[in-house]
């Protein structure tokens, strides 16, 4: 008796749905892989009509009579089926990007898989926070701690592999990354930074390539080696050894520093003739000289602030303002202004709520605004405007998840303001923190984005989705979407700014 298939498809696209729970009456419980399949190899099965419950965050199947989401199949002997689900979220999921059996279901049914052979080289079952860089005519992937099936205990000190670059759209949209591990002689994920104190974790953020005096490309990051998500030990830039094929400390910076440090996923921008790496968590309002020796300069940097310096009586900034009343924005040699800022600011009514750039409106709920986590920023063609994804980090009750519901917002300047922000994909229960958006897969026009971010139940309550969990998983978005349309208005039509606050 061969397994019988089930895909379950995105009705609008066709396109397989990862991520679908298909649960019987006796709670058995499948998971489609990457190419929305599900094996089901259950032999006393074969012949039966069979319930299966349906359930993806984002989607949904229509309801029978008794309200029941689901669908009757009757399966037999290499039996094909498919399920169409009505997308109700923006964003598209469309493969997982990291672990094992990517594309397990798939492969078992005899199915065209979207992935070459060896996409399990590195030993890899889970990864954390994507950074990416192109440098030398590839692109590369550097994550965070990485997870083995040999033991608890995995990698902590950075993980990483190469893939070519994006040919088009239709490759990174449909086919999925083909990831080449940087391996040790186990055959498991070796680590990419080299810092000689073997204490604690090592994360790199930032990662970036600048100009060395002698004009040529240089891949860099920071690094942070710490003991646990509170505890710093060591903070500073480094810089990659192409010999070596890994990061060596290029410079520390001491631990009182919170700012002056590459962060999150920095985007080129030029001022007065000058190029500059833009960043920040996740708004890009810290700026260097995309240059080796400016990252070592404290001078050299800015951040994009409305504070002069002045504080309150717990020693926390406080905003300036101008002759004219306004908020005194402006770049300066001194710490940026973030979203939680202007969060306190607005509590304490130093500043109006028509003065946020940072703190957008929830574009299905406009009485509540949107505290971001993690994401990023790049300027878009197709919208003609900077555009974030980012996660938020909600801590209203009876939201789906703390760390899980990803929004899309824009802006005439990368500084912003960014007035409303879009809800464009959940994961309740679960985490999605960390967005990377991929402007590399984007394609000329730019209408269609991706993005991916670490999938995990850490800080939350539920239950670990098997394979799914601490790994990376791919989204695309439409900007022609009817609902970003309906929020942003057509592409190159009036700023955001004029949209109203």
């Amino acid at each position: 008796v061969q397994p019988a298939g089930v895909q379950i498809v995105d009705r609008e696209t066709g396109r397989g749905i990862p991520l679908v729970e298909l649960t019987t009456v006796d709670g058995v419980v499948w998971i489609s892989d990457s190419g929305g399949w599900v094996a089901v190899n259950e032999p006393q099965l074969s012949g039966q009509t069979v319930y299966f419950g349906v359930r993806s965050a984002g989607y949904q199947v229509e309801r029978d009579g008794f309200g029941m989401e689901g669908v009757r199949l009757q399966l037999g002997s290499g039996s094909r089926h498919r399920i169409e689900l009505q997308r109700v979220q923006p964003a598209s999921r469309l493969y997982r990007v990291t672990g094992r059996d990517l594309w397990l279901d798939t492969v078992r049914l005899g199915e065209e898989s979207g992935i070459r052979a060896g996409v399990e080289q590195g030993q890899v079952v889970g990864q954390d926070s994507v950074q990416t860089a192109v440098y030398g005519g590839r692109m590369y992937w550097f994550w965070g701690d990485t997870s083995r099936l040999s033991y608890p205990l995995g990698l902590f000190r950075t993980a990483g592999a190469v893939s070519e670059l994006p040919g088009s759209i239709a490759e990174a949209r449909g086919t999925g990354i083909n990831l080449r591990y940087f391996t040790g002689a186990d055959g498991f994920a070796r680590a990419m930074v080299d810092v000689p104190d073997a204490t604690g974790v090592v994360w790199i953020q930032g990662v970036s390539v600048v100009r060395d005096a002698a004009g040529g490309e240089r891949m860099v990051c920071s690094f942070s080696r710490r003991r646990g998500l509170e505890e710093p030990l060591q903070q500073g830039h480094m810089l990659w050894n192409d010999e070596r094929e890994l990061f060596e400390v290029l410079a520390e910076v001491g631990l009182e520093e919170d700012w002056r440090l590459l962060r999150e996923h920095p985007v080129k921008r030029t001022f007065g003739g000058v190029e500059d790496l833009c960043f920040g968590r996740p708004f890009p309002v810290t700026r260097v000289p995309a240059r080796l020796e400016s990252l070592m300069d404290e001078s050299a940097w800015e951040g994009w602030t409305c504070s002069a310096g002045e504080v309150d009586g717990e020693g926390r900034s406080k905003p300036s303002r101008r002759s004219d009343g306004q908020l005194d924005w402006g770049w300066r040699k001194a710490a940026p202004t973030t979203q939680q800022d202007e969060h306190r600011w607005l509590r304490s009514g130093l500043v109006k709520a028509e003065e946020l750039c940072f703190l957008p409106l929830d574009a299905e709920r406009p009485e509540r605004r949107v505290l971001l986590h993690a994401g990023s920023v790049y300027f878009n063609a197709w919208r003609q405007r900077w555009v974030l994804i980012g996660n938020e980090q909600s801590w209203e009750a009876g939201s789906p998840s703390f760390l899980g519901e990803v929004f899309y917002s824009e802006s005439d300047a990368a500084e912003g303001p960014y007035v409303r922000a879009l809800k464009v994909a959940t994961h309740p229960g679960q985490s999605f923190y960390n967005p990377c958006q991929h402007p590399e897969f984007d394609g000329a026009d730019g209408r269609q984005i991706f993005f991916e971010g670490t999938y995990t139940n850490m800080f939350t309550k539920s239950a670990a989705t098997p394979r799914y969990n601490y790994n990376q998983l791919m989204y695309g978005l439409d900007l022609q979407d009817e609902r970003l349309l309906g929020v942003f208005g057509e592409r190159g039509v009036g700023g955001i700014s004029a949209a109203g606050r």
